[in-house]
């Protein structure tokens, strides 16, 4: 079985939306790194012109590859990444292996297979 690793950048307010259509469009776990800093196009400020720094969380997702794309979408639907500039990113990595998900293939191999 082959993974993909997706790394979405969202504003702390959405994680949890985005954590729960994750699951829902296949996802079956993630790792949430709180505190990350970050900006977009455009440096937000505040009415004194001093900058902003907007809150995010780093959500990583180990996911099986027949599923990333469409938890991919899910994510940028669900964190309005395309609304406006800053609003967050995600992106998709090849993984070359990994260790700890055996107690997830059984689960993901039926998943798969349906799809397929």
């Amino acid at each position: 079985m082959r993974f993909k690793l997706l790394l979405a950048f969202v504003e702390d307010s959405k994680t949890d939306a985005v954590l729960d259509a994750a699951r829902k469009a296949g996802a079956t776990g993630a790792t949430v790194i709180n505190n990350a800093r970050g900006e977009g196009l455009y440096q937000k400020k505040t009415f004194f012109g001093l900058g902003l720094d907007v809150q995010r969380d780093v959500i990583l997702f180990v996911v099986e590859e027949h599923l990333a794309r469409t938890i991919l979408e899910t994510i940028e639907r669900v964190g309005d990444f395309d609304s406006s500039s800053g609003q967050g990113i995600a992106v998709q990595l090849d993984v070359e292996d990994a260790v700890g998900v055996a107690h997830q293939v059984e689960t993901l191999t039926k998943v798969v297979e349906a799809k397929l």
